[in-house]
This record gives C-alpha cells, structure tokens and sequence, in this order.
C-alpha cells in the first residue's frame, strides 16, 4: 500500500518512518526544499532516539522517500496523512492554515478514492471542514473519506510509542476506511494493540482530552509537592504512594518545573479556547495552566533563595535545556524559560544539553553554552539540574563540590536524595522535599 504523510516535522518523520518501517510504501512531503534535501542525504532535523537510523534503513530499501512534489505523492497514494503544523494564533486556538491549504491541494490532485487522514493535533471539527473543502475544490466527483488518527507519541520515546501503543485511535464515518486503516496497523494485531473505532469528531476529542488530562496530572502533583514543603511531607513518597494506585497510576506524578514542550502548553490552550467558543468554561484546565505558569516562578524563587536571595552578578550553571530528556525541543522548555528569568535578573547563565544546544543557542543567543557538565560547574554559584537526562543522574558529585565556588544544588527534577547530597556537603534544595 502506498502512502503519502504531508509535513515532515516530528510527527511527519515519524509516522512516515515507522509506517516504512511495517513495510508500507510512504513518501514524506514539505515545501521546504531545504530540508527535503537534508532528508534525502540522510540528515534528519531533529533528535529522537533511533530516527535517524530508522529513516536512514527503510529509505536504502526504498520503502521511503522525501519529495516536494505533494501533487505526484497524492496521486500516487491510497492514503495522504495531514501532519503539518498547528500552532497557537494570538487567541490560544490552533491555527488550521497549513490544514486548510494541504487539503486545497489534495483536492486538485484527487485522481482517485483516497483516505485523507488527519494525524496534527486539530480542534473538534476539523475533519468536517477538512470534507467541505476537498468536495468545494476536486476537479471532479471522485469519492473520498476523510479520518482522524491522532498520535500520541511522546518526544524521546516517539518509536516505542509508535511501534508498541497503547491504543490506535480511527475516527472515520465509513466502514472502508476504517478497513484501510486498520489495514495500516496490521503488525500491531500481533502485539494485540486495542483499537478504538469511533467518528471522527470523538477521534479528535480524545486527542485533546488526553492530553489535557496528562497537563492536569503534572500540574496536580506540582501543588501537592508545593504543600509537602509547607508541611513537612516528602512528595517522593506522597508520590509513590499515590502511584500504587491502579485508579491513578504513577506516571505523570513527578514533581518539577512545570510541563513544555510542543503539545501540552499549545494544546490546553487551544482546548480552553474551543471551550469558550461553546459556553463551556473548562475550569479544571484553566487551573492547570495557571499552575503552570506559576510553577515557573516558584522555581526561579528557589534559585534566588539558594543564591542568598540575589543572583545579580552569579554564575548560574544549568544543566538541561530541553522541556524533557532525549530531545532536542525547546519549545516552551521551563529549562529554557528559567535560564530566560535569570538573564533578565542580572545573572550569568552556562548551560550544557547533550542535544539540544544549537536550538537554545537560537532561541537564547545570551546563554554562554559550555562543553559538558563539569564545564557548567567549573566556577558557578548554583548548580541547577534542569533536565533528567539519564547522564545528569550518575555525575562525579565530589568532582562537582570542587569545580562550584559554592556547592550549591538546586535539583528540579528531584534525582538526587536530599539527605545523602547534605552529607557529601551540598546545600541542597529539590521539590516538595
């Protein structure tokens, strides 16, 4: 079967290479010349664990390849994946531009059935809107279906996600599609992954419901750790405990700086915004953005409490500046945003990421980027550890109290035990503990 996936960011390159990956045909599809050309030498744009190679392995066997010629990959397609960009407008609601202009274009190249199946994250409606163009611009009365099958991949485990999901969600009004589909996802019958058939305008909903929920649970456990440090509690254990319970689970109940990246800031949002258009005041959403946004506050009181209440003039060594470990994102990164405050405040900002220094660097050309983590400590008033990343877990800790000028560490991400940090003769703060 013969697929085309239009827009070759995260979810495009991904979906593209694992579907390549099932044996599928797939052709990834962008107007950006640029990095269609990059794609074609191998050269993928962004990091995520095992990409790369994947892309690399099924374009050699050509099973997939990168085209700007989204007229030729349309007709040549059963299939065309909506994956372009959706980001916020100046109201919080998703931009469908991108959407809008692909499916115009789908529409003058329909030579035949196709299933036109949104995988961006887009608000309840879309497919409809999707439907209505597409019949306004075809050239002729050639049939169609359009779909949803919304992603759930999570950035830096985005090829498991993929490969080993905990659902596989198919909007679709016919049984056709469905059946082509379902056909997609064959391999997956053999790992028995659930599928949820369903309409499409359920099928978006339970995209951003999901990830609503996801945004509420972080923003939850952040205020129970805020309430650990007025009572005395640990939010490890609170945390823990919470977790051994199958009606709440234990992920998503890690304590920290408060959620980023390309999905939860941009998606609560956007739900807020849908739900005032239809009367509907989410509050519980509202509330976990607020949460948010406020978390990245308390973190940066912290810092200046750990600096003796001024970090005009210190050094501030960062270590982290993705939103979450084994990415390159820094979109909406806290990491990135505190690093941000900090400038601002008069202090002197090196940081160190194993993946994504260039991205920061652009974002925040102020930042003085340092070669590995001992370079960020090498003189710093405050260590902060912003991002888990698994080689910020096992750091030479009495190579680390030599190389501060004070042995200061602000722990965000809660790796480190208080009390053994206290003993090796660190001032040592975390979250909630």
């Amino acid at each position: 079967m013969n697929i085309a996936v239009v827009g070759t960011g995260y979810v495009g390159l991904v979906t593209g290479a694992c579907f390549a990956e099932f044996g599928l045909q797939v052709v990834g599809v962008d107007i950006d010349e640029q990095k269609i050309a990059a794609l074609k030498r191998g050269e993928v744009p962004i990091y995520e664990p095992g990409l790369e190679e994947m892309i690399q392995r099924n374009a050699k066997a050509g099973r997939l390849s990168f085209t700007t010629d989204l007229a030729g990959a349309v007709e040549g397609a059963l299939v065309v994946f909506i994956a372009v960009g959706t980001p916020p407008d100046a109201t919080g609601r998703a931009d469908l531009t991108a959407v809008r202009e692909v499916a115009k274009s789908i529409a003058r190249h329909l030579n035949g059935y196709k299933v036109v199946v949104t995988k961006s994250t887009v608000p309840m409606g879309t497919g409809a809107m999707i439907e209505d163009l597409i019949r306004t611009h075809r050239k002729s009365p050639i049939d169609f279906d359009v779909a949803s099958n919304p992603e759930f991949l999570r950035e830096g485990s985005a090829i498991e996600d993929f490969m080993r999901p905990n659902r596989v969600v198919i909007g679709a009004a016919r049984e056709e599609a469905v059946a082509i589909l379902r056909d997609l996802y064959r391999p997956l019958y053999l790992i028995e992954t659930p599928f949820v058939v369903t309409d499409v305008v359920t099928a978006e909903m339970i995209k951003y419901a999901s990830n609503a929920f996801l945004a509420v649970k972080i923003s939850y456990i952040n205020e129970m750790a805020l309430l650990c440090e007025k009572v005395g509690a640990d939010v490890h254990e609170v945390a823990r405990g919470m977790g051994m319970d199958t009606r709440i689970g234990k992920k998503f109940l890690h304590p920290g700086p408060g959620f980023g990246g390309s999905c939860f800031p941009k998606d609560t949002q956007a739900l807020l915004s849908i739900g005032g258009e239809n009367d509907v005041d989410l509050k519980v959403i509202r509330a976990a953005v607020e949460v948010n946004e406020r978390q990245r506050v308390l973190m940066l009181a912290k810092i200046t409490a750990a600096a003796g209440g001024e970090v005009r003039g210190q050094t501030i060594g960062m270590l982290g500046l993705s939103f979450k470990p084994n990415t390159s994102d820094v979109r909406e990164s806290p990491a990135l945003e505190i690093a941000a405050d900090l400038l601002r405040a008069g202090a002197r900002v090196r940081a160190f990421d194993p993946a994504a220094m260039a991205e920061a660097g652009h974002f925040l050309p102020e930042l003085t980027l340092a070669r590995d983590e001992y370079e960020v400590a090498e003189g710093s008033d405050v260590l902060v550890l912003a991002t888990e990343w698994n080689q910020f877990r096992q750091l030479d800790l009495a190579r680390l109290h030599s190389l501060l000028r004070r042995p200061v560490l602000v722990d965000m991400r809660n790796v480190y035990d208080p009390k053994e940090m206290r003993r090796l003769g660190f001032e040592y703060t975390g979250v909630g503990r």
